[in-house]
């Protein structure tokens, strides 16, 4: 099988042609939404509006992802992750919008939480995305009825299509909801690893399962993070083959509590894990993987616009040239796999937030060097990244189709 665009014969929010994402993809039993806000035409001043409380936000940001699953024949039962991007602004009224999600999906799915600096359309304070599999997949840890060490809230771990298993955000905040140790970053991150590695370990995995560290953390941690490399030596890449999971790394002046450092958002597999490298020499002495296989899907960690040989930033203050450079690395990769663009799945944008500006140079470049049905697309703004001279990440998915050889032979 491949990948469909979900094409809704209804869509009154606006029209949905003519962009470099699509609203959402199918793959056999599978969905993925792209990320909605609460946006819509308005045809009497001619372009994109929001407006209103979180609570009616969040209404019309589910309403369309919902539509958009109805129109590939799932329903809201089929949901397997829910992830959140809420704004700074928006974070004091993040319960409003989480009553709204319990009142469509109950407890079941696995809930992410990403505070960003902000949305695109800066009224937007929530955009949502989901993941379904016909049958909501399987529920391998119910949210528990109380707080838990490392848990933003009570989420349940869930296993969603091809033995991908999803974990909810973990955050440095202990069961009686204090932020454990203040003001040190390293700790905070060996916490929230620890954290993650015991809910994949309550579900019969380890942290050797682990696909993909996606973390966010502060400005000021820019410093120390490189002491984050020992922690992540010791506890991750412990599966057969030694493989280090994919990752990324984005920074927003505040995270999801006063005190917060660091928040973490893992996905792991039940697949064997194959190392993917081009031949990027770089990776060899890093504790993250530039592509990890398992099963039929492609996990790759954040690209930028680096220089894969120097490891030197590349088009500093020039975002379209940085988007033709990080999304080049991209399809490299895939091709080194005998994959194209028409096999990537998702594709998650954090633009720095100084850089808003000249986004739509980013679309250009999707235009030029992606193709239809074009990938179920995310994007945010964020405070900065790692490496100062960035203005752009993209955290990518692929996946193999059945008659691939790499699957085939299988």
């Amino acid at each position: 099988m491949t990948l469909a665009a979900i094409k809704p014969a209804s869509f009154p929010w606006f029209p949905y042609e003519g962009f470099t994402f699509c609203l959402g993809l199918t793959e056999g039993d599978a969905a993925w939404t792209s990320g909605h806000t609460s946006a819509r035409q308005d045809e009497t001043l001619g372009k994109m509006t929001v407006s209103g409380t979180m609570t009616e936000q969040a209404e019309i940001a589910y309403a369309k992802c919902l539509a958009i699953l109805e129109a590939a024949g799932f329903g809201p039962e089929d949901v397997t992750r829910v992830t959140e991007n809420v704004t700074k602004a928006g974070l004091h009224a993040y319960e409003d919008q989480a009553e709204v999600r319990r009142r469509i999906f109950g407890e079941r799915p696995t809930v992410r939480t990403v505070v960003v600096e902000r949305l695109v359309r800066r009224a937007a304070w929530l955009e949502v995305e989901l993941h379904a599999v016909k049958g909501g997949g399987q529920q391998l840890r119910v949210a528990s009825a109380s707080r838990e060490a490392g848990n933003w809230q009570a989420s349940s771990i869930t296993e969603g299509a091809d033995g991908v298993v999803y974990l909810p955000t973990v955050v440095p905040i202990d069961e009686h909801g204090e932020v454990v140790h203040p003001g040190d970053f390293v700790a905070q991150y060996r916490y929230v690893l620890e954290k993650a590695g015991a809910l994949l370990e309550s579900v019969g995995l380890t942290l050797g399962h682990a696909v993909t560290t996606f973390d966010y953390s502060t400005p000021e941690t820019r410093d120390v993070y490189r002491k984050t490399h020992w922690v992540r030596k010791e506890l991750l890449g412990q599966n057969d083959g030694n493989v280090f999971p994919c990752a990324g790394g984005i920074l927003m002046s505040e995270l999801h509590a006063p005190g917060v450092m660091v928040a973490m958002d893992v996905t792991a597999s039940r697949r064997p894990l194959e190392l993917v490298n081009p031949g990027w020499s770089r990776y060899d002495t890093l504790t993250y993987a530039p592509g990890i296989k398992a099963g039929r899907m492609l996990f790759m960690s954040g690209f930028a616009s680096l220089d894969m040989e120097t490891q030197q930033a590349l088009h500093d203050g020039d975002l379209g040239a940085q988007a033709e450079v990080t999304y080049g690395a991209i399809v490299h990769l895939l091709e080194s796999e005998g994959l194209s663009p028409v096999d990537l799945l998702e594709t998650t944008e954090y633009c720095v937030e100084s850089y808003v500006g000249d986004y739509k140079a980013v679309a250009d470049v999707r235009e030029r060097l992606l193709s239809a049905p074009w990938p179920a697309s995310t994007g945010a703004l964020c405070h900065s990244l790692l490496r100062p001279e960035f203005g752009l990440e993209v955290f990518p998915t692929a996946v193999y189709p059945e008659n691939h050889p790499r699957i085939a032979g299988a």
